[in-house]
Protein backbone atom coordinates (compact mmCIF):
# COMPACT_ATOMS: atom_id res chain seq x y z
CA UNK A 1 0.00 0.00 0.00
CA UNK A 2 1.43 3.86 -1.08
CA UNK A 3 2.41 5.86 1.93
CA UNK A 4 0.04 8.77 3.05
CA UNK A 5 1.21 11.70 1.35
CA UNK A 6 2.21 13.90 4.27
CA UNK A 7 1.80 17.35 2.83
CA UNK A 8 -1.34 19.08 2.53
CA UNK A 9 -3.49 19.55 -0.59
CA UNK A 10 -1.80 22.74 -1.36
CA UNK A 11 1.97 21.61 -1.08
CA UNK A 12 1.53 18.45 -3.35
CA UNK A 13 4.36 18.66 -5.65
CA UNK A 14 3.22 20.04 -9.24
CA UNK A 15 4.04 22.92 -11.87
CA UNK A 16 2.62 25.93 -11.27
CA UNK A 17 -0.02 26.39 -14.40
CA UNK A 18 -1.47 24.00 -16.54
CA UNK A 19 -0.95 20.45 -16.21
CA UNK A 20 -1.23 17.46 -18.47
CA UNK A 21 -5.02 17.02 -18.16
CA UNK A 22 -5.43 20.57 -18.74
CA UNK A 23 -3.46 20.04 -22.45
CA UNK A 24 -5.39 17.73 -23.19
CA UNK A 25 -8.68 19.36 -22.26
CA UNK A 26 -7.64 22.22 -24.82
CA UNK A 27 -6.82 19.78 -27.69
CA UNK A 28 -9.08 19.22 -30.32
CA UNK A 29 -10.02 15.46 -29.94
CA UNK A 30 -9.82 13.59 -26.23
CA UNK A 31 -7.74 10.48 -26.14
CA UNK A 32 -9.03 7.60 -24.21
CA UNK A 33 -10.02 8.41 -20.78
CA UNK A 34 -7.39 6.20 -18.88
CA UNK A 35 -4.87 9.28 -19.98
CA UNK A 36 -6.04 12.08 -18.40
CA UNK A 37 -7.12 9.90 -15.37
CA UNK A 38 -4.56 11.17 -12.57
CA UNK A 39 -3.12 7.74 -11.23
CA UNK A 40 -0.05 8.79 -9.28
CA UNK A 41 0.90 7.62 -6.04
CA UNK A 42 2.71 9.40 -3.37
CA UNK A 43 5.60 6.48 -2.49
CA UNK A 44 8.16 8.32 -0.04
CA UNK A 45 11.08 10.60 0.13
CA UNK A 46 13.77 8.44 0.61
CA UNK A 47 16.96 8.40 -0.33
CA UNK A 48 18.05 5.62 -2.78
CA UNK A 49 21.03 3.77 -1.47
CA UNK A 50 23.99 4.34 -4.16
CA UNK A 51 25.45 1.15 -3.46
CA UNK A 52 22.47 -0.57 -5.21
CA UNK A 53 23.81 1.27 -8.76
CA UNK A 54 27.80 -0.10 -8.65
CA UNK A 55 27.83 -3.18 -6.10
CA UNK A 56 28.96 -6.10 -7.16
CA UNK A 57 26.77 -8.17 -4.11
CA UNK A 58 23.65 -6.24 -4.96
CA UNK A 59 24.24 -6.98 -8.73
CA UNK A 60 24.38 -10.74 -7.95
CA UNK A 61 21.41 -10.39 -5.43
CA UNK A 62 19.51 -9.15 -8.64
CA UNK A 63 21.01 -11.55 -10.80
CA UNK A 64 20.11 -14.76 -8.47
CA UNK A 65 16.99 -13.49 -7.14
CA UNK A 66 15.04 -10.91 -9.65
CA UNK A 67 16.09 -11.78 -13.23
CA UNK A 68 15.14 -15.15 -13.07
CA UNK A 69 11.43 -14.83 -12.01
CA UNK A 70 10.70 -12.04 -14.27
CA UNK A 71 9.01 -11.99 -17.58
CA UNK A 72 12.02 -10.49 -19.77
CA UNK A 73 10.64 -9.13 -23.11
CA UNK A 74 13.76 -10.93 -25.61
CA UNK A 75 12.45 -10.58 -29.24
CA UNK A 76 9.79 -9.27 -30.97
CA UNK A 77 7.60 -11.79 -33.32
CA UNK A 78 9.17 -10.22 -37.08
CA UNK A 79 12.47 -11.27 -35.24
CA UNK A 80 11.75 -14.60 -36.41
CA UNK A 81 9.09 -14.83 -38.78
CA UNK A 82 9.02 -18.51 -40.25
CA UNK A 83 9.82 -21.97 -39.07
CA UNK A 84 13.68 -22.63 -37.95
CA UNK A 85 14.28 -18.77 -37.38
CA UNK A 86 16.00 -18.40 -34.02
CA UNK A 87 17.28 -15.23 -31.86
CA UNK A 88 19.73 -15.60 -29.54
CA UNK A 89 18.58 -13.72 -26.36
CA UNK A 90 21.57 -13.27 -23.81
CA UNK A 91 21.37 -11.52 -20.02
CA UNK A 92 23.13 -12.15 -16.91
CA UNK A 93 24.83 -15.26 -17.63
CA UNK A 94 21.87 -16.53 -18.88
CA UNK A 95 21.41 -17.71 -22.94
CA UNK A 96 18.71 -18.98 -24.98
CA UNK A 97 17.82 -19.84 -28.25
CA UNK A 98 14.45 -18.38 -29.22
CA UNK A 99 12.57 -20.79 -32.30
CA UNK A 100 9.46 -20.18 -34.28
CA UNK A 101 8.30 -23.95 -34.43
CA UNK A 102 6.47 -25.59 -37.47
CA UNK A 103 3.22 -24.72 -35.89
CA UNK A 104 3.53 -20.78 -35.73
CA UNK A 105 4.39 -21.31 -31.74
CA UNK A 106 7.51 -20.09 -30.41
CA UNK A 107 9.84 -22.06 -27.79
CA UNK A 108 12.54 -21.01 -25.62
CA UNK A 109 15.64 -23.31 -25.09
CA UNK A 110 18.61 -22.68 -22.80
CA UNK A 111 21.64 -22.10 -25.15
CA UNK A 112 23.94 -24.64 -24.11
CA UNK A 113 25.29 -28.11 -25.19
CA UNK A 114 24.10 -30.91 -22.90
CA UNK A 115 27.99 -32.39 -23.70
CA UNK A 116 30.44 -30.55 -22.74
CA UNK A 117 28.87 -27.14 -22.48
CA UNK A 118 29.16 -24.75 -25.63
CA UNK A 119 27.27 -22.43 -26.35
CA UNK A 120 25.31 -23.86 -29.72
CA UNK A 121 24.61 -20.40 -31.65
CA UNK A 122 25.81 -16.65 -30.84
CA UNK A 123 24.35 -15.42 -34.11
CA UNK A 124 20.04 -15.51 -35.12
CA UNK A 125 18.96 -16.56 -38.17
CA UNK A 126 17.36 -20.27 -39.52
CA UNK A 127 18.83 -23.65 -39.58
CA UNK A 128 17.00 -27.20 -39.57
CA UNK A 129 19.10 -28.65 -36.89
CA UNK A 130 21.01 -26.81 -34.19
CA UNK A 131 24.80 -28.32 -34.49
CA UNK A 132 27.19 -27.91 -31.79
CA UNK A 133 30.67 -26.99 -33.66
CA UNK A 134 32.95 -28.83 -30.74
CA UNK A 135 31.68 -32.44 -31.08
CA UNK A 136 28.44 -32.50 -33.25
CA UNK A 137 25.98 -32.93 -30.95
CA UNK A 138 22.60 -32.04 -33.19
CA UNK A 139 19.26 -31.44 -31.81
CA UNK A 140 16.32 -30.39 -33.65
CA UNK A 141 14.16 -27.12 -33.94
CA UNK A 142 11.56 -28.12 -30.86
CA UNK A 143 14.97 -29.45 -28.92
CA UNK A 144 14.84 -32.61 -28.97
CA UNK A 145 18.25 -35.06 -29.64
CA UNK A 146 19.11 -35.27 -33.52
CA UNK A 147 22.01 -37.53 -33.13
CA UNK A 148 25.51 -38.01 -31.03
CA UNK A 149 28.47 -39.04 -33.30
CA UNK A 150 29.87 -42.26 -31.60
CA UNK A 151 26.30 -42.87 -30.02
CA UNK A 152 27.74 -46.41 -28.93
CA UNK A 153 30.13 -44.51 -26.58
CA UNK A 154 27.09 -42.72 -24.87
CA UNK A 155 24.76 -45.72 -23.74
CA UNK A 156 24.37 -44.37 -20.70
CA UNK A 157 22.07 -41.36 -21.93
CA UNK A 158 18.65 -41.81 -23.01
CA UNK A 159 16.84 -39.20 -25.96
CA UNK A 160 14.76 -38.08 -23.38
CA UNK A 161 17.49 -36.95 -21.27
CA UNK A 162 18.89 -34.89 -24.05
CA UNK A 163 16.86 -32.69 -24.63
CA UNK A 164 17.45 -29.26 -24.60
CA UNK A 165 16.30 -27.33 -21.30
CA UNK A 166 13.53 -25.14 -21.91
CA UNK A 167 12.54 -21.82 -20.41
CA UNK A 168 8.68 -20.39 -20.41
CA UNK A 169 7.78 -17.80 -23.35
CA UNK A 170 4.75 -15.64 -23.63
CA UNK A 171 3.91 -13.70 -26.51
CA UNK A 172 1.70 -10.19 -25.97
CA UNK A 173 1.15 -7.56 -28.88
CA UNK A 174 3.62 -8.84 -30.96
CA UNK A 175 6.81 -9.15 -28.35
CA UNK A 176 7.89 -11.82 -26.78
CA UNK A 177 9.14 -12.84 -23.63
CA UNK A 178 10.83 -15.23 -21.66
CA UNK A 179 10.77 -16.31 -18.05
CA UNK A 180 12.75 -19.39 -16.03
CA UNK A 181 10.60 -19.56 -13.67
CA UNK A 182 8.03 -21.83 -13.90
CA UNK A 183 5.76 -20.21 -11.12
CA UNK A 184 4.69 -16.74 -11.33
CA UNK A 185 1.75 -14.04 -12.66
CA UNK A 186 1.04 -14.60 -16.45
CA UNK A 187 2.30 -12.46 -19.05
CA UNK A 188 -1.39 -10.71 -18.92
CA UNK A 189 -1.01 -10.20 -14.80
CA UNK A 190 2.43 -9.16 -15.31
CA UNK A 191 2.03 -6.15 -17.70
CA UNK A 192 -1.32 -4.95 -16.56
CA UNK A 193 -2.85 -2.53 -17.75
CA UNK A 194 -1.27 -2.46 -20.73
CA UNK A 195 -2.85 -5.25 -22.72
CA UNK A 196 -5.93 -3.06 -22.29
CA UNK A 197 -4.57 0.28 -22.98
CA UNK A 198 -2.13 -0.67 -26.06
CA UNK A 199 -5.48 -3.01 -27.40
CA UNK A 200 -6.23 0.64 -29.35
CA UNK A 201 -2.34 1.07 -30.74
CA UNK A 202 -1.65 -2.52 -31.78
CA UNK A 203 1.96 -2.94 -31.54
CA UNK A 204 1.38 -6.82 -33.37
CA UNK A 205 0.54 -4.52 -36.57
CA UNK A 206 4.00 -2.77 -36.08
CA UNK A 207 7.36 -4.38 -37.59
CA UNK A 208 10.65 -2.59 -36.82
CA UNK A 209 11.79 -0.19 -39.36
CA UNK A 210 15.61 0.71 -36.97
CA UNK A 211 17.64 -1.02 -34.36
CA UNK A 212 20.40 0.42 -32.55
CA UNK A 213 22.19 -0.93 -29.74
CA UNK A 214 25.58 0.48 -28.23
CA UNK A 215 27.45 -0.68 -25.06
CA UNK A 216 27.35 2.47 -22.04
CA UNK A 217 30.40 2.45 -19.31
CA UNK A 218 27.30 2.29 -16.61
CA UNK A 219 25.25 -0.03 -14.19
CA UNK A 220 21.75 -0.65 -16.32
CA UNK A 221 19.20 1.32 -14.02
CA UNK A 222 21.33 4.37 -13.84
CA UNK A 223 21.06 4.32 -17.87
CA UNK A 224 17.03 3.17 -17.81
CA UNK A 225 16.05 5.76 -15.06
CA UNK A 226 17.45 8.74 -17.78
CA UNK A 227 14.59 7.55 -19.84
CA UNK A 228 12.02 7.64 -17.17
CA UNK A 229 11.27 11.58 -16.10
CA UNK A 230 11.14 14.48 -18.32
CA UNK A 231 13.07 16.54 -15.50
CA UNK A 232 16.28 16.47 -17.08
CA UNK A 233 14.89 17.44 -20.30
CA UNK A 234 15.67 21.05 -19.50
CA UNK A 235 19.75 20.86 -18.58
CA UNK A 236 20.27 18.04 -21.00
CA UNK A 237 17.95 18.60 -24.15
CA UNK A 238 17.94 22.39 -24.72
CA UNK A 239 16.82 22.50 -28.56
CA UNK A 240 13.55 20.73 -27.04
CA UNK A 241 12.28 23.25 -24.71
CA UNK A 242 10.42 25.59 -27.43
CA UNK A 243 7.54 22.11 -28.27
CA UNK A 244 8.20 20.05 -24.93
CA UNK A 245 6.04 20.40 -22.07
CA UNK A 246 8.50 18.91 -19.74
CA UNK A 247 7.44 20.31 -16.24
CA UNK A 248 4.07 19.66 -17.39
CA UNK A 249 4.28 16.34 -17.63
CA UNK A 250 2.14 13.24 -15.66
CA UNK A 251 3.76 10.95 -13.99
CA UNK A 252 1.26 7.91 -13.10
CA UNK A 253 1.73 4.21 -11.24
CA UNK A 254 -0.48 1.55 -12.62
CA UNK A 255 -0.06 -1.42 -11.43
CA UNK A 256 2.85 -3.71 -9.75
CA UNK A 257 5.45 -4.08 -12.45
CA UNK A 258 4.09 -0.60 -14.71
CA UNK A 259 4.13 3.09 -14.66
CA UNK A 260 4.17 5.67 -17.01
CA UNK A 261 5.61 9.14 -18.34
CA UNK A 262 3.43 11.52 -20.44
CA UNK A 263 5.28 14.25 -22.09
CA UNK A 264 3.01 16.80 -24.06
CA UNK A 265 4.64 18.13 -27.58
CA UNK A 266 3.50 21.20 -29.56
CA UNK A 267 3.36 23.21 -26.33
CA UNK A 268 6.75 25.71 -25.08
CA UNK A 269 8.29 24.30 -21.60
CA UNK A 270 7.34 26.80 -18.87
CA UNK A 271 10.94 27.03 -17.64
CA UNK A 272 11.00 28.68 -20.81
CA UNK A 273 7.62 30.37 -21.38
CA UNK A 274 7.10 33.90 -23.45
CA UNK A 275 4.05 34.84 -24.27
CA UNK A 276 5.26 37.43 -27.37
CA UNK A 277 6.59 33.94 -29.22
CA UNK A 278 4.32 33.07 -32.21
CA UNK A 279 2.67 29.19 -32.41
CA UNK A 280 4.15 28.95 -35.77
CA UNK A 281 7.74 29.50 -33.82
CA UNK A 282 6.72 26.14 -31.97
CA UNK A 283 5.70 23.79 -34.73
CA UNK A 284 8.63 25.16 -36.91
CA UNK A 285 10.92 23.86 -33.52
CA UNK A 286 9.02 20.43 -33.33
CA UNK A 287 9.78 19.49 -37.24
CA UNK A 288 12.84 20.53 -37.12
CA UNK A 289 14.32 18.46 -33.34
CA UNK A 290 11.27 15.96 -32.65
CA UNK A 291 13.58 12.90 -32.98
CA UNK A 292 10.25 10.92 -33.31
CA UNK A 293 8.40 12.56 -35.92
CA UNK A 294 10.51 14.64 -38.23
CA UNK A 295 11.17 11.86 -40.18
CA UNK A 296 7.88 11.04 -41.02
CA UNK A 297 7.86 14.88 -42.88
CA UNK A 298 8.14 14.25 -46.78
CA UNK A 299 9.60 17.58 -48.13
CA UNK A 300 7.77 17.36 -51.34
CA UNK A 301 3.84 17.20 -49.64
CA UNK A 302 2.53 19.78 -48.13
CA UNK A 303 2.22 19.25 -44.59
CA UNK A 304 6.13 19.41 -44.12
CA UNK A 305 6.07 23.56 -43.52
CA UNK A 306 3.17 23.02 -41.48
CA UNK A 307 1.44 26.86 -41.40
CA UNK A 308 -0.65 27.45 -37.92
CA UNK A 309 -3.91 28.38 -39.05
CA UNK A 310 -5.30 31.78 -37.41
CA UNK A 311 -6.83 30.46 -34.07
CA UNK A 312 -5.08 27.74 -33.84
CA UNK A 313 -2.63 26.43 -31.37
CA UNK A 314 0.85 24.69 -32.08
CA UNK A 315 -0.71 21.55 -31.18
CA UNK A 316 -3.98 21.81 -32.99
CA UNK A 317 -2.16 22.11 -36.39
CA UNK A 318 0.30 19.73 -35.34
CA UNK A 319 -2.78 16.92 -34.89
CA UNK A 320 -4.17 18.28 -37.89
CA UNK A 321 -0.95 17.78 -40.05
CA UNK A 322 -0.09 14.30 -38.53
CA UNK A 323 -3.72 12.91 -39.26
CA UNK A 324 -2.94 13.55 -42.70
CA UNK A 325 0.58 12.00 -42.68
CA UNK A 326 -0.88 9.24 -40.77
CA UNK A 327 -3.47 8.11 -43.65
CA UNK A 328 -1.43 8.65 -45.90
CA UNK A 329 1.29 6.73 -44.93
CA UNK A 330 -0.15 3.68 -43.18
CA UNK A 331 -3.93 4.01 -44.55
CA UNK A 332 -7.20 4.05 -42.30
CA UNK A 333 -8.85 6.53 -40.67
CA UNK A 334 -7.20 8.98 -38.31
CA UNK A 335 -10.04 11.72 -38.39
CA UNK A 336 -10.98 10.42 -34.41
CA UNK A 337 -7.46 10.03 -33.37
CA UNK A 338 -6.38 12.65 -30.66
CA UNK A 339 -3.71 15.11 -30.91
CA UNK A 340 -1.83 13.23 -27.92
CA UNK A 341 -1.73 10.39 -29.91
CA UNK A 342 -0.07 11.29 -32.34
CA UNK A 343 2.69 14.03 -30.57
CA UNK A 344 3.28 13.28 -27.48
CA UNK A 345 5.57 11.04 -25.36
CA UNK A 346 3.93 8.25 -24.01
CA UNK A 347 6.65 6.32 -22.26
CA UNK A 348 5.18 3.06 -20.20
CA UNK A 349 8.51 0.84 -18.26
CA UNK A 350 7.76 -2.66 -17.54
CA UNK A 351 9.56 -3.47 -14.95
CA UNK A 352 12.40 -4.30 -15.00
CA UNK A 353 13.92 -3.42 -18.39
CA UNK A 354 11.31 -2.54 -20.90
CA UNK A 355 9.51 0.94 -22.36
CA UNK A 356 7.32 0.57 -25.45
CA UNK A 357 6.26 4.50 -25.79
CA UNK A 358 2.11 4.02 -26.41
CA UNK A 359 0.24 5.87 -29.23
CA UNK A 360 -0.10 5.81 -33.06
CA UNK A 361 3.41 7.17 -34.24
CA UNK A 362 6.35 5.30 -35.46
CA UNK A 363 6.80 3.82 -31.60
CA UNK A 364 9.96 4.06 -29.87
CA UNK A 365 10.82 0.87 -27.78
CA UNK A 366 13.66 0.91 -25.24
CA UNK A 367 15.56 -2.23 -23.60
CA UNK A 368 18.29 -2.21 -21.46
CA UNK A 369 20.67 -5.48 -20.16
CA UNK A 370 23.75 -5.65 -17.47
CA UNK A 371 26.51 -6.18 -20.27
CA UNK A 372 28.30 -8.55 -18.33
CA UNK A 373 28.01 -6.91 -15.34
CA UNK A 374 27.31 -3.96 -12.42
CA UNK A 375 29.36 -1.40 -14.24
CA UNK A 376 28.40 -1.78 -17.96
CA UNK A 377 24.72 -2.14 -19.90
CA UNK A 378 23.50 -2.83 -23.40
CA UNK A 379 21.03 -0.36 -24.26
CA UNK A 380 18.85 -0.61 -27.48
CA UNK A 381 16.28 1.48 -29.14
CA UNK A 382 14.04 0.02 -31.60
CA UNK A 383 11.32 1.95 -33.64
CA UNK A 384 8.35 0.05 -34.88
CA UNK A 385 6.61 1.43 -37.48
CA UNK A 386 2.53 0.19 -38.89
CA UNK A 387 2.29 -1.99 -41.57
CA UNK A 388 0.28 -0.34 -44.04
CA UNK A 389 -2.71 -1.44 -44.10
CA UNK A 390 -3.67 -4.83 -46.53
CA UNK A 391 -0.01 -5.30 -46.36
CA UNK A 392 2.01 -8.29 -44.66
CA UNK A 393 4.28 -7.47 -42.08
CA UNK A 394 7.73 -7.55 -43.25
CA UNK A 395 10.34 -8.91 -41.53
CA UNK A 396 12.22 -6.43 -38.60
CA UNK A 397 15.85 -5.05 -39.51
CA UNK A 398 18.47 -6.86 -37.39
CA UNK A 399 20.28 -4.83 -34.87
CA UNK A 400 22.87 -2.41 -35.21
CA UNK A 401 25.82 -2.68 -33.06
CA UNK A 402 27.61 0.37 -32.66
CA UNK A 403 31.23 0.38 -31.84
CA UNK A 404 33.18 1.80 -28.63
CA UNK A 405 33.60 5.06 -30.51
CA UNK A 406 30.71 5.39 -32.33
CA UNK A 407 28.03 7.70 -31.08
CA UNK A 408 24.37 7.34 -31.38
CA UNK A 409 24.34 9.72 -34.59
CA UNK A 410 26.56 8.13 -36.12
CA UNK A 411 23.46 5.27 -36.94
CA UNK A 412 21.58 7.37 -40.03
CA UNK A 413 18.51 5.47 -39.29
CA UNK A 414 17.88 7.08 -36.02
CA UNK A 415 17.67 10.66 -37.70
CA UNK A 416 17.56 13.36 -35.38
CA UNK A 417 16.64 11.09 -32.06
CA UNK A 418 20.59 9.93 -32.35
CA UNK A 419 21.91 13.11 -31.39
CA UNK A 420 18.92 13.57 -28.30
CA UNK A 421 20.24 10.23 -27.22
CA UNK A 422 23.60 11.33 -27.69
CA UNK A 423 23.26 14.47 -24.70
CA UNK A 424 21.73 11.36 -22.54
CA UNK A 425 24.73 9.48 -22.95
CA UNK A 426 27.01 12.05 -21.72
CA UNK A 427 25.64 12.25 -18.25
CA UNK A 428 25.64 8.53 -17.71
CA UNK A 429 29.32 7.14 -17.24
CA UNK A 430 29.49 10.14 -15.05
CA UNK A 431 26.76 9.31 -13.40
CA UNK A 432 28.30 5.52 -12.52
CA UNK A 433 31.71 7.25 -11.78
CA UNK A 434 29.90 9.90 -9.04
CA UNK A 435 27.85 7.10 -7.46
CA UNK A 436 31.19 5.33 -6.79
CA UNK A 437 32.63 8.36 -5.59
CA UNK A 438 29.88 10.00 -3.28
CA UNK A 439 30.43 9.88 0.72
CA UNK A 440 27.12 10.47 1.57
CA UNK A 441 26.05 7.48 -0.68
CA UNK A 442 22.28 9.18 -0.90
CA UNK A 443 20.40 9.38 -4.20
CA UNK A 444 17.41 11.93 -3.41
CA UNK A 445 14.61 11.72 -5.35
CA UNK A 446 11.66 13.98 -6.32
CA UNK A 447 8.54 12.81 -5.26
CA UNK A 448 6.31 13.63 -8.18
CA UNK A 449 8.74 13.86 -11.29
CA UNK A 450 10.66 10.68 -10.18
CA UNK A 451 8.53 8.88 -8.65
CA UNK A 452 8.92 5.74 -11.45
CA UNK A 453 12.43 5.60 -10.48
CA UNK A 454 11.00 4.89 -6.31
CA UNK A 455 8.33 2.99 -8.04
CA UNK A 456 10.66 0.41 -9.71
CA UNK A 457 12.84 0.24 -6.58
CA UNK A 458 10.19 -0.36 -4.75
CA UNK A 459 9.03 -3.68 -7.41
CA UNK A 460 12.75 -4.46 -7.62
CA UNK A 461 12.49 -5.26 -3.33
CA UNK A 462 10.20 -7.30 -3.16
CA UNK A 463 11.99 -9.56 -5.47
CA UNK A 464 14.94 -9.48 -3.45
CA UNK A 465 13.12 -9.99 -0.19
CA UNK A 466 10.68 -12.68 -1.16
CA UNK A 467 11.86 -15.20 0.43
Amino acid sequence: MAEADPRGPMDVARCPGPGWEDILAADDIQPPAFMAEDRYEYLGSEAIDASRYHSPEFFEAEKTKMWPAVWQFATREEDLPEPGDYVTYENVGRSYLIVRQEDGSIRAFHNVCLHRGRKLKTDCGSAEKFVCPFHAFTWNTDGTLNSIPCRWDFGHLSDDQMKLSEANVARWGGYVFVRDAEEGPSIEEFLAPLPEFFERWRHEDCTTVAWVGKVVKANWKIVMEAFMESYHAYATHPQLMPFTGDANAAYHVLGDHVNVNYTPFGTMSPHVQQHDLPQQWIVDEFVKYNGRSADNYDPEKDDYNIAVPTGLTARQALGQAMRKTSERTFGGDYSKVSESELLDALVYNVFPNFAPWGGFMPNIVYRWRPWPDENACLMEVRVLARVPAGQPRPAGVPMHLLGEDEDWSDAPELGVLGGVVDQDMENMELCHEGLKASKNQRVELGDYQEVRIRHFHQALDRYLNAD
